[in-house]
């Protein structure tokens, strides 16, 4: 029709003079061709072009479907020859300026009204640009999220070049052969353009991916958020092998390194700078890594101290206890921490061997490995630990249960059956533990026993404890709180402690009933419960009368007649009836701006706390039945708290927990190589929820969980689960002998850590409680592990794994026997 309409102008204006002269026709004939130049680009029809466009653009909605479960690289560069030459390729501005050269050369370039209907066609489609001139797609045209950003970009570049407000007049076959090679030189160059806009595309990926998705305007981009689920996609098929699609939110990596890093659960915090980092940090990073350097070779020594290989920093500081004005309340068995911790290692004991494993261990241990005889000559008659040739034997007694610690348990029990060992008590407090047989038992009954002890001159009685594979620590009931919080412990035990509970108001006693779930029992089978000596006696009427004022119940008491012992239970109330019923208060009741969860370095009083009556509140019920509480969600996480990680408590906790199911399932247990059957005394350094220590529910390990003070206090949740764990600040020792761990589990806490503390003074202690052979597994942050690994090597310890990711990283090391030739005196230690 084009070449028709100009044959009827050329017949018109040549009929008067076609035989004059060949001159004038060729003349007119150019004429013609100029004013058909001029004229062509308005006159192509719109139906003509429109039906190859719409062709066009239901190719790419279908190839767009095809591959929606592919990666961004797929689409963007296996298919370019299915897309036009000016289609969208990441880059928003890049793009719409290729557009709009490629239609400025077909068109006049002095037509400026063109240009501005073409803005206002894109306007009227719905095209709009973002301020990043990133075009999005608002008719809803796509078949798919993942397909909208390509289709929409295909709709643009269409509707620019094709609008009937622009198109009004019809191409010339004439014209485009003479404009063919014109043409083939546009493709050439969009090509070319093409090329640059991937590998912009590509460098705009990257970006992305380092900014978690956001522009620097803070405005997401379609590219950007098809890239984001095209990740999660294949993440996700990546995970799939097992046959089970797993959480997108915690991804794995072949099952040996579960990130939980990359996940919502591990980033408790995340600021933004854009696509660069600062200056501050640049050179905060350049100057820690010239003085990492300069320290990458470590001068270990060994610590010439009095204790010797039993040495712990903040029970040996002879040189603060000397310094005490008072021992009356046991200030000497409490902690005195040195300013600067020691950096020095601890010798082992000559003839240390690897510890006898568990169960093994229970009823023997090697002598040379805890070398003590003082203990097996002063309660040896009484079952506590025999010397027999190479071991130390452990009969299973003690001074209350001569004939077996399992008697004695069976026997409480047929005394109060509702303390259900096992299912309705799971956690328990031993004061006063000696070597811990009775927690060590309590383990065939399902229950878990916080056991502790002072560091006195009945030698290391928790050492022999932690050595048999039965938790404890070092630590006395003196003028400070007990590292827990309030209301966890479901009974508290003491066979035979000498604490004098009725003296100063009760001070000592008040603070059990702080630690104390309501309703919970104090189990008491000292001598004063079924002696009949004069002072025996008056203890028992002093403690009755204290029991009383503070509204505990006596349950029962009553006498083993194969042990020879009584035992008598006491009854925490549930409610304050019996408070407010009081004749006289005393003791008082605490203030209620007192904390009853503060718990570190804080002071004892003479006050107790009322009892919890609010449905809502912690401690008003008692937890599910084990082993149901330790996956139930405490009834008292409210979805209108937020939790560590971001989400409303109750979801956090149950992310934390599938998160470490995965983790611990299919690295831990399989993927990692860990002789789980030499693992007995575990300790996670960053406890949060206790999610690691509850999918070890099933093993025979326990977990000793340390919610660091400076963390979310999130320990009562640990207790509510029927797992148990300790405060600590990790700038100081541990209340723990050393070697006394088979493996620590750091999740995020050195890179915490080394911003207040001594990162290396913090690794010797790692090595202090660490056995040799034991295993260390850290998850961190690229930086914090590579550090961490030049420690470690220069202790010369093995490596067995390091895995790094999106800079975030997992080794996996095991401590060796060597000990360094040089020592290090440490003089506060020094008697």
């Amino acid at each position: 029709m084009a070449l028709g309409k100009y044959t009827r102008v050329d017949n018109r204006r040549s009929s008067s003079s076609y035989w004059s002269t060949v001159t004038i026709v060729l003349f007119v004939g150019l004429c013609l061709v100029g004013v058909w130049m001029m004229t062509s680009s308005s006159v192509v029809p719109v139906q003509n072009v429109d039906e190859p466009a719409q062709e066009k653009k239901t190719e790419v909605k279908q190839e767009v479907v095809e591959t929606n479960n592919e990666s961004n690289t797929q689409q963007f560069e296996d298919n370019q020859g299915d897309l036009p030459e000016d289609a969208t390729k990441g880059d928003g501005a890049v793009s719409l300026a290729q557009s709009q050269k490629t239609d400025n050369t077909q068109e006049n370039e002095e037509d400026k009204s063109n240009e501005e209907n073409k803005s206002d066609t894109q306007t009227e489609n719905g095209d709009n640009k973002t301020d990043d001139g990133d075009s999005k797609n608002g008719d809803g045209g796509s078949d798919s999220e993942t397909g909208e950003t390509n289709t929409t970009s295909e709709g643009n570049s269409e509707g620019q070049g094709d609008s009937e407000e622009n198109l009004n007049d019809k191409k010339s076959e004439s014209d485009e052969s003479e404009n063919k090679s014109e043409s083939d030189e546009k493709e050439n160059k969009s090509e070319s353009d093409d090329g640059e806009n991937r590998s912009e595309a590509d460098e705009s990926e990257k970006k992305s991916e380092e900014n978690s998705g956001e522009t620097k305007d803070g405005e997401k981009t379609d590219g950007e958020i098809e890239e984001k689920v095209d990740q999660s996609d294949n993440k996700e098929s990546e995970k799939s092998s097992d046959g089970k699609k797993e959480d997108d939110k915690v991804k794995n990596q072949n099952e040996v390194f579960p990130s939980g890093a990359q996940s919502e659960l591990l980033n408790e915090t995340t600021t933004q700078n854009g696509a660069w980092s600062t200056q501050a940090a640049e050179s905060k990073n350049e100057k820690e890594a010239q003085l990492s350097k300069q320290k990458s070779e470590y001068n270990w020594k060994l610590c010439n101290v009095t204790a010797g290989s039993d040495y712990i920093p903040c029970l040996d500081n002879l040189q603060a206890i000397r310094s005490l004005r008072s021992t009356k309340h046991y200030e000497h068995r409490e902690r005195h921490c040195p300013e600067e911790p020691p950096t020095c290692l601890v010798p082992l004991p000559e003839g240390y061997k690897r510890s006898i494993e568990w169960p093994k261990s229970r009823e023997k241990i090697w002598y040379y490995n805890v070398p003590h005889t003082k203990l097996a000559q002063v309660k040896g008659h009484q079952n506590w630990v025999k010397v027999t040739g190479e071991y130390l034997t452990f009969p299973g007694g003690g001074t209350q249960f001569k004939h077996g610690a399992l008697h004695y348990i069976d026997f409480i029990q047929e005394s109060v059956p509702d303390i259900a060992w096992g299912k309705q008590t799971r956690v328990i407090l031993d004061v006063g533990c000696g070597v811990a047989s009775f927690g060590g038992y309590l383990f065939d009954r399902d229950v878990l026993a916080m056991s502790f002890a002072p560091k006195d001159e009945h030698e290391a009685q928790t050492q022999f404890a932690l050595e048999r594979g039965i938790p404890a620590i070092s630590a006395v009931m003196g003028t400070q709180r007990l590292p827990f919080p309030g209301r966890v412990f479901d009974v508290v035990h003491c066979a035979r402690c000498r604490v004098p509970w009725h003296i100063e108001g009760g001070k000592l006693l008040l603070e059990l009933n702080r630690v104390l779930r309501p309703g919970g029992f104090f189990v008491w089978s000292a001598t004063p419960v079924y002696q009949k000596l004069a002072e025996d006696v008056e203890i028992w009427n002093a403690m009755f009368g204290l029991t009383k004022a503070i509204c505990w119940e006596l349950v029962s008491k009553t006498k083993d007649t194969v042990n020879g012992v009584g035992v008598a239970l006491f009854r925490k109330p549930i409610s304050n009836e019996c408070y407010e019923k009081r004749s006289q208060q005393e003791p008082p009741i605490c203030a209620q701006s007192d904390d009853l969860n503060a718990a570190w370095n804080v002071p004892l009083q003479a006050c107790m706390h009322k009892v919890p009556v609010e449905s809502s509140e912690r401690g008003s019920q008692w937890p599910e039945q084990w082993p149901a509480r330790a996956e139930k969600t405490p009834y008292w996480l409210l979805s209108s708290q937020v939790g560590v990680y971001g989400k409303s408590a109750p979801e956090d906790f149950k992310a934390d927990y599938e998160h470490w199911k995965r983790v611990v399932s299919k690295s831990y247990l399989n993927g990692m190589g860990i002789d789980w059957s030499s693992v007995r005394n575990v300790m996670d350094m960053r406890a949060v929820y206790g999610g690691f220590a509850a999918a070890l529910k099933d093993i025979n390990v326990w977990v000793m969980n340390v919610v660091a003070i400076d963390s979310a206090d999130t320990l009562p949740i640990i207790y509510e689960r029927g797992l148990f764990g300790i405060y600590h600040d990790w700038c100081e020792s541990f209340n723990t002998y050393p070697r006394t761990y088979d493996l620590l589990h750091a999740d995020h806490i050195f890179s915490k850590i080394k911003k207040r503390c001594n990162l290396v003074a913090v690794v010797a202690e790692v090595d202090r409680i660490l056995r040799p052979e034991g295993k260390l597994i850290v998850r961190d942050d690229v930086e914090t592990i590579n550090e961490l690994e030049s420690m470690i090597r220069s202790m010369q310890w093995e490596v067995r794994m390091t895995y790094s990711k999106d800079k975030e990283g997992l080794l996996y090391v095991q401590k060796s026997m060597w000990r360094p030739k040089e020592s290090e005196t440490v003089k506060y230690a020094i008697a």
